[in-house]
């Protein structure tokens, strides 16, 4: 199970912490997403961090947002400064397996939305 929280509405030029904490996985051997899907939008991948720890981020997001993992707390982040309106979006926690793919999971998805 995965659970998210930290969403919210803030103001453009401002930040969020996103937060998902897992729980019944073995944490560590999971590659850690966050996804976003805007209405009329499809789903996007915003950030991930593997197992390994190399971090990848949409190009829409670098240098803004940071994906940061706690293994010992089975928690992923995810540090947003400098929202920008364009980043308003229901996002999503993915644990997707290092290499048993048919261990996918997500969360119930936490509201973020970006005022002018």
């Amino acid at each position: 199970q995965l659970v998210e929280s930290g969403g919210g509405s803030v103001q453009a030029g401002g930040s969020l912490r996103l937060t998902c904490t897992a729980s019944g996985i073995s944490f560590s051997m999971y590659d850690m997403g966050w996804y976003r899907q805007a209405p009329g939008k499809q789903r996007e991948l915003v950030a991930v961090i593997p197992r390994g720890g190399t971090t990848d981020y949409a190009d829409s997001v670098k240098g803004r947002f940071t994906i940061f993992r706690d293994n010992a707390r089975n928690t992923v982040y995810l540090q947003m400064n400098s929202l920008k309106p364009e980043d308003t979006a229901v996002y999503y926690c993915n644990a997707a397996h290092s290499y048993m793919t048919a261990l996918n999971y997500w969360g119930q998805g936490t509201q973020v939305t970006v005022s002018s």
